[in-house]
């Protein structure tokens, strides 16, 4: 089927991309497929490539590597969870890559899910948002050529990374609940969200954020929102791959509460399907609703996938 014309949109529509799991190939498959990906999506014109860091390749790394065979387009990560790397090895990791790929990272951070940061790294979840503020005391001026001294209770740094004219990433930060989005807003570039709807990203994540950022006389956030994404003419088809390809989503606390104000039964219920005017009016919606970026993860038959990358891409226009 041939898609209908789409009109520009403000909303700046970027892909989460790369690898989520084992490859056939490997670990070499798995970063060439990554770097291939952030390739493919600077050639298609879309602004903005990101990638997660979950149990596969390490991001930073891979986002390295692929700011080496690009030069335009944004590479973000979505995201670096905070308990397994000291700020300042952050920082430094954060800071060479940007020098490497000339200015171009956005560092997503976040806080990943207690099952994962206790039963998997065997550390403490303690004080979640605590711990996130003292991070923060220590990685922002790290960031930007400053010494650190910081004697949190459970974040301790005294260091500096000595690194002159690395241009400093912006920080972005997962954030879903109040005090997270007011954070975020008070003191970084914005958010990034996953399995969170329209109706939440208008009355609950927008407001909170930005009247935070205002608060704190910093600019408008930006907000990232995540969505799964298929253009069909299948859309019961599509939902039933949606609700098994994220069904752990649905089961992870965090997500699981903006999953219940939305009035989500799961993640398939938010995921966007239909066709393109379908889809286009939900984006649209989303526009509305104050997103500024829209990180498109297509899922679906490959049939539908080249469909959706073929509408994304006239959107771009």
């Amino acid at each position: 089927m041939t898609p209908s014309p789409a009109s520009p949109t403000r909303l700046r529509i970027g892909l989460f991309g790369g690898a989520t799991g084992p490859t056939d190939g490997g670990a070499g498959d798995a970063v060439s497929s990554l770097v291939d990906a952030a390739m493919a999506a600077e050639a298609e014109g879309f602004p903005s490539f990101w990638t997660s860091q979950i149990f596969t390749v390490d991001a930073l790394t891979a986002l390295a590597l692929a700011g080496a065979r690009t030069s335009t387009i944004e590479l973000g990560t979505a995201v670096v969870p905070i308990h397994p790397r000291h700020p300042h090895a952050l920082a430094q990791q954060a800071l060479t890559v940007n020098a490497a790929v000339g200015g171009r990272l956005a560092l997503g951070i976040g806080l990943s899910h207690q099952i994962v940061v206790e039963s998997m790294w065997g550390l403490s979840f303690e004080r979640p948002y605590t711990y996130m503020c003292q991070y923060l005391d220590a990685l922002l001026p790290l960031l930007h050529d400053q010494a650190v001294a910081t004697e949190g209770d459970m974040v301790t740094v005294r260091a500096q990374v000595q690194l002159p004219g690395a241009p400093a990433p912006a920080v972005l930060l997962a954030a879903l609940g109040e005090r997270m989005l007011r954070l975020a807003g008070e003191r970084t570039a914005g958010t990034i969200t996953w399995m969170t709807g329209p109706s939440t990203l208008r009355d609950h994540i927008v407001p909170t954020i930005t009247s935070a950022a205002e608060g704190a006389g910093r600019p408008a956030p930006r907000v990232i929102a995540g969505f799964a994404v298929c253009v069909t003419d299948d859309a019961a088809a599509a939902r039933s791959s949606a609700a098994e390809t994220f069904a752990v989503y649905g089961q992870l606390p965090s997500y699981r509460a903006m999953l219940d104000r939305e009035g989500a039964a799961g993640p398939a219920d938010v995921a966007i399907v239909g066709d393109e005017k379908e889809v286009a009016a939900r984006f649209e919606e989303l526009e509305a609703a104050g997103v500024t970026d829209l990180g498109v993860a297509a899922f679906g038959s490959d049939e539908d996938r080249a469909r959706t990358r073929a509408f994304l891409r006239e959107r771009l226009t």
